[in-house]
Order: C-alpha cells, then sequence, then structure tokens
C-alpha cells in the first residue's frame, strides 16, 4: 500500500472519508449553495479556491522565510529540549487567532456587527491580547515543566554542546 499510495492505510482511508463527506457537503448545498450569480465574490467556490491560493502561493512562503530568518539553523536546546517549537506554536497561535478576528481586533467598521448581533467590537483587542499572553504562558510553562522532567545537569549539556 506504501509503495502504491505514498502513505499507509490509516492515511487513505482518512482521505476517502474526508473527500466522502466533501462530495455529500456539496451534494446537499447543490451548484446553487455554492455560486451566487449576484455577487460572484460572495461564492463559497471562490473563496475556497481563494483561500488555497492565497494560502500556498503567498502566506506559506511568507511565514517559512519569517521562521528561517528568526530562528537559526543551529538547534536551540535547554537539557536536551528544543526551544523552537515552544516560540512558534504561541506565535502561529496569534496569527491564527489574529487572522480570524482581525476586523474586530482592528476595529473596522461595526454596523454589520451592532445590526446582527446588537453588540460592538470593544473588547477584541483586550481579549485577544490576554489570548496571546496565555498561550505565550502556556508554552513557557510546557518548556519548563519539559526541562526539569528531562533532569540532568545544565553544565554537563553545555559541554556538551561545546565539544560538537
Amino acid at each position: 500500500m506504501t509503495r502504491l499510495y505514498g502513505a499507509g492505510a490509516a492515511h487513505a482511508a482518512v482521505m476517502a472519508v474526508s473527500f466522502l463527506l466533501a462530495g455529500a457537503a456539496v451534494w446537499s448545498l447543490g451548484v446553487e449553495g455554492l455560486w451566487n450569480p449576484d455577487r460572484w465574490w460572495q461564492s463559497v467556490a471562490v473563496w475556497f479556491v481563494g483561500a488555497a491560493v492565497l494560502h500556498d502561493a503567498v502566506l506559506y512562503p511568507l511565514y517559512s522565510l519569517a521562521d528561517r530568518a528568526t530562528l537559526p539553523t543551529r538547534s536551540w536546546a535547554v537539557r536536551r529540549v528544543p526551544v523552537r517549537q515552544h516560540i512558534r506554536v504561541p506565535a502561529l497561535g496569534a496569527a491564527l487567532t489574529l487572522l480570524i478576528f482581525f476586523p474586530g481586533i482592528l476595529r473596522t467598521d461595526d454596523t454589520a456587527i451592532v445590526a446582527a448581533t446588537g453588540m460592538n467590537r470593544d473588547p477584541y483587542l483586550e481579549r485577544w491580547l490576554w489570548l496571546v499572553a496565555a498561550m505565550i504562558a502556556a508554552s513557557a510553562a510546557v518548556f519548563l515543566l519539559r526541562v526539569l522532567l528531562a533532569g540532568g545537569s545544565p553544565r554537563a549539556d553545555e559541554a556538551e554542546s561545546e565539544q560538537r
């Protein structure tokens, strides 16, 4: 299976189920539900293709370059616990939540939100900052826990890394 397909049977099963679910969604919505002839830019199909192209052609190269530029190729580690992932995860979480909630965080036009919900966007920025702070604190706590559980002497690790 791996030789023919390129991955294991579990991966093939998950992919088959995902395609079945996507097909079921298209079948239940119908083509009319995916395409809005009055306002083509509001069509689900246009947004889906646009998001895929935007991610693959623009965002992926940008965050790959940012990752390479900000984190050195030499692995930072404390007691053999790599630091890189403990920086990446909160940064990715902050970026994704900013991307999802940026109209509220940047306080863009409130008229549609107020009309739909009766609530304004005043608390978004403060709550987003608290969320980012919580992600950073959780990542730091997990890192410190991993360092403590790794045990050993930090001086021995320093001497070993100097010998490399």
